[in-house]
């Protein structure tokens, strides 16, 4: 793909950031608002050389894009809010295995069927908790059709690193919506590969650190390297084992790589004037409401807002030295749910701190004059 500029939908930027990052397979089950995905993806695919395969359900998609990535391919889905239940547990056994992929959420209104065409932000905690058992997650939530392609390739970059599953945590609206979009050059790109581990087959240890600290590359099945891709719990060479002391240290490792790296997976930008009168903490389609009020505010009310790019793991320290620097300013935490990043901010920046939510639950996007009505409620 070369350097263009294009007007695009946003589905369709995640699959041109897949295949700019260099994935070769996908599995998926169609679903509104994420069936475009899918649809470009049967079309692109075979084009590069790579597979699509649609599956009976998203249960077999989950487990169909693991085993490919174990084969050495980068693979990735997507999927709606119930279709992620459905993948919840071999979600699971990708963290537990770590096996690196990518899941694409575009979210819609739920519970259950819900409003199936309708946008949504309820997806944030069961990204974070859905899968039992104790671990972390990486989950990057896209505001444009520019960060759709971009988070994308970002997401098969982190998944290699750390050899963890990631989720694009996208919604119907930012999914549907057309932007005018930049696809660089490759070179440009220059995406993480899958490559060899430094050490013969006989040092070979599947579930240890390498020496830059991150997780050491996983070989593919057939090569000349031992892979024990397992989903119970498992000593470092991935025999399972139920010791304590083993179990004790695996848990925290599958825990740690993530934590520990926040600082550099966190991605977020801040707009607005130097001495704000509120400070606007959102992500995904919220976040283009709360800017519009940065950008072009109603009336001589200052707002600044902080934009996640990054949910997960969640950016304590961002967000505590963000509020820090404007003493006093209440925050306003603007969601398509009924509270969910908003209840991590409070939990950051403490008790004391005025931080409120604005919630809309209800299939419609959070327009900016009610925004802006609460703001200055808020505010006065």
């Amino acid at each position: 793909m070369s350097a263009q500029r294009s007007f695009v939908q946003g589905n369709e930027a995640v699959v041109e950031g897949a295949l700019a990052a260099g994935a070769r397979y996908f599995a998926g089950y169609p679903i509104t608002p994420s069936s475009e995905i899918a649809e470009m993806a049967a079309r692109k695919l075979p084009g590069v050389g790579g597979v699509y395969m649609q599956m009976e359900d998203e249960i077999a998609s989950m487990a169909a894009i693991i085993g490919a990535s174990l084969t050495g391919k980068k693979s990735f889905t997507a999927t709606s809010g119930p279709g992620l239940s459905l993948m919840l547990e071999n979600l699971g056994m990708a963290i537990m295995a770590e096996v690196p992929c990518v899941i694409v959420d575009v979210q819609r209104s739920g519970p259950s069927t819900g409003l199936a065409t309708k946008p949504a932000q309820a997806d944030v905690m069961m990204a974070r908790w859905g899968s039992h058992g104790d671990h972390s997650a990486i989950v990057l939530a896209p505001s444009s059709v520019q960060e759709c392609f971009d988070l994308t390739v970002r997401a098969f970059d982190l998944a290699e690193q750390l050899r963890h599953p990631v989720l694009v945590l996208s919604d119907a609206i930012v999914g549907h919506m057309r932007e005018d979009v930049h696809f660089p050059e490759p070179e440009a790109l220059d995406p993480i590969t899958r490559r060899d581990p430094d050490v013969g087959p006989e040092e070979y240890v599947m579930h240890a650190d390498g020496a830059d600290g991150l997780p050491v590359p996983l070989p593919p099945f057939g090569s000349k390297y031992l892979v024990r891709a397992n989903s119970s719990a498992h000593d470092p060479s991935g025999y399972p084992s139920a010791d304590p002391g083993l179990a004790r240290a695996n848990i925290r490792r599958l825990h740690d790589k993530v934590e520990d790296a926040v600082e550099w997976i966190s991605d977020y930008s801040l707009i607005g004037p130097d001495e704000p009168d509120v400070l606007l903490i959102s992500y995904g389609a919220s976040a283009r409401t709360a800017e519009q009020l940065v950008v072009d505010p109603p009336t001589d009310s200052r707002p600044a807002l902080l934009k996640l790019r990054t949910l997960w793991p969640f950016p304590d320290r961002v967000i505590r030295d963000t509020v820090a620097s404007f003493p006093g300013v209440p925050v306003v935490v603007p969601e398509m749910n009924l509270g969910q990043i908003v209840r991590e901010v409070q939990r950051v920046v403490g008790k004391e701190h005025p931080c409120y939510g604005y919630h809309r639950s209800d299939g419609q996007p959070i327009e900016p004059g009610e925004l802006h009505r609460f703001v200055e409620d808020v505010v006065t």
